[in-house]
């Protein structure tokens, strides 16, 4: 049998291509020209000597050997990048400090530490999970080199618009344990104001002329989770670190919510090496969350 050596350029072009929903995107954020990303799809197939997209729609889909192949690309990838940035951040020592909004905090944290500290040991992170005008007052403070918070509409000179994901309604996964009646205000568990998420349900029943009412409110966000796991009300947020013993609440009598915008904020235009690390690593994890999500 031929044995095969993947070029990794061209899993990288397959990767980005599947992720983006668009080999168009996938171009432009890789440099490249459409015409050359097309050209090293073709020299994947004719390696593997089977197609691995497929046309559905106006867009390519992988087929079922490229959705085989997707995993393997990945893993290859991200190994290779983790090589790249051991060797050539050996060397860097200091700290950064990375603020998250509390819903990335407890699972893509966690992630972007574990990938961090593997390959920059004398690195240290500062992190800290805060609420949206926490974020902001600590980039306008200085206190922060990175930001990773919802949309709402405040700038930074040098902040990156990551992507957007939907909002939702979210209740308890136990319908029992909340009756919602018609006529009756809708109860609303929501964190305290000033919140973008608040503002975005109560602008929507306001709209829809759907009565409410804010049968709880908390500082933080595990007391939300809590609150409407326990049948309190229903809230708004995005399905991100959403706890399995909630539901999103597909209810016709119910507003849409529309989508809300995610931004990495940075505290310069030019990032020292540790803080540019650490920015890249952001985007790279948040990338699959933000397509599936």
């Amino acid at each position: 049998m031929r044995r095969i050596t993947f070029d990794l350029d061209v899993l990288r072009s397959f990767v980005t291509g599947v992720d983006m929903g668009s080999f168009a995107k996938a171009a432009d954020r890789l440099g490249r020209s459409t015409s050359a990303v097309s050209a090293q799809l073709k020299k994947l197939e004719d390696q593997l000597g089977t197609p691995v997209l497929r046309k559905e729609g106006r867009g390519m889909v992988p087929t079922s050997a490229g959705e085989s192949l997707l995993g393997y690309a990945r893993r290859l990838l991200e190994l290779n990048d983790e090589a790249v940035n051991a060797v050539r951040g050996a060397e860097l020592a200091g700290s950064v400090r990375l603020g998250m909004q509390e819903d990335f905090g407890e699972h893509l944290l966690t992630e972007v530490l574990g990938s961090f500290t593997r390959v920059h040991p004398k690195l240290r992170i500062e992190a800290r999970n805060a609420r949206n005008s926490e974020l902001m007052a600590q980039m306008r403070a200085g206190t922060l080199d990175l930001a990773l918070a919802w949309d709402g509409g405040v700038t930074t000179p040098h902040m990156l618009d990551v992507g957007r994901l939907p909002l939702h309604w979210i209740a308890c996964a136990d319908e029992t344990r909340l009756a919602l009646a018609d006529g009756e205000p809708l109860p609303l568990v929501m964190m305290d104001a000033p919140c973008i998420m608040r503002s975005a349900a109560i602008r929507a029943l306001d709209q829809a002329g759907i009565p409410w009412r804010i049968a709880f409110s908390s500082p933080g966000l595990a007391g939300v989770w809590a609150a409407v796991a326990a049948g309190l009300g229903v809230t708004v947020r995005s399905i991100v670190g959403m706890p399995p013993s909630l539901r999103t609440l597909d209810a016709a009598s119910l507003p849409r919510l529309g989508e809300i915008g995610l931004r990495l904020h940075r505290a310069q235009a030019d990032l020292n090496a540790p803080a540019q690390r650490l920015h890249d690593i952001v985007l790279e994890a948040l990338q699959a969350r933000l397509i599936t999500s």
